[in-house]
């Protein structure tokens, strides 16, 4: 069954992708900690060109904090759009099941974003109109993560490559501070996020892992412009130091 849902998944994504919400989501930090002392990072890029970075660090066997940022600048003729987004947040890590190579983890956390949105609209190549969209927000999300360092093996080239996949369910609550339409003040929105995340991983070496994320993102109230536009499907590379 999860092979399928990992089958399906990117393509739910590429229905649920569009740039028409204010808010780009960042890739969910997951760094499989296990024990204290052990460091996680990791650096994504998106088809559209978001781009993220991750940081965890387990201050005991039990404890993990969190740092995530994303930043994206899209220019086209029709829409330019920009972004920037950090959170911050810690929580639970713990590892079980026989060989103690599955890991759940529970973390919280807040953040801070900014984008600036510009459609443009032509006729026979003349601009006709110009909408210019600014917003600051902030937000508040908790996730589960489950994953296993169980490894499958895929061979490449002669080569045997473990594979590993995990899952993280996120709910995040976004509320606008600011937002500006053409240059005046317009009615703050907000929107609770519910995005399932799936994520595979291919270990290059002991420590750095090649990583596939797609995932959806639905919101939960029917706002126009903080809405769930946005999906992810990123490629990255995780790097684990200081594990079990």
């Amino acid at each position: 069954m999860n092979k399928y849902l990992r089958l399906a998944f990117p393509v739910l994504a590429l229905f649920a992708s569009s740039c028409s919400s204010v808010y780009m989501p960042n890739v969910p930090n997951t760094p499989m900690l296990s024990k204290q002392g052990e460091f996680s990072g990791g650096g994504h890029i998106s088809l559209k060109g978001n781009a993220s970075i991750n940081g965890a660090y387990a201050v005991s066997d039990h404890v993990g904090f969190l740092f995530s940022g994303s930043t994206m600048n899209s220019e086209r003729k029709s829409k330019d759009f920009g972004h920037k987004l950090i959170e911050i947040g810690g929580g639970y890590f713990d590892t079980f099941g026989p060989d103690n190579n599955r890991i759940i983890e529970i973390y919280g956390g807040v953040g801070k974003g900014w984008s600036d949105i510009t459609f443009r609209d032509y006729k026979d190549d003349i601009l006709i109109s110009n909408e210019v969209q600014e917003v600051d927000y902030r937000k508040a999300f908790i996730q589960v993560n489950y994953s296993s360092k169980k490894k499958n093996n895929l061979k490449l080239f002669g080569t045997n490559f473990p594979i590993n996949y995990g899952t993280a369910l996120r709910i995040s609550h976004v509320k606008m501070d600011r937002f500006f339409l053409n240059g005046v003040v317009q009615p703050k929105e907000d929107n609770i996020f519910f995005e399932p995340i799936f994520f595979t991983r291919m270990a290059l070496s002991k420590t750095i892992q090649l990583q596939y994320t797609t995932s959806s993102n639905i919101g939960l109230k029917d706002r126009k412009y903080m809405t769930a536009g946005n999906s992810i499907f990123t490629i990255g590379v995780v790097v684990n130091v200081g594990g079990k």
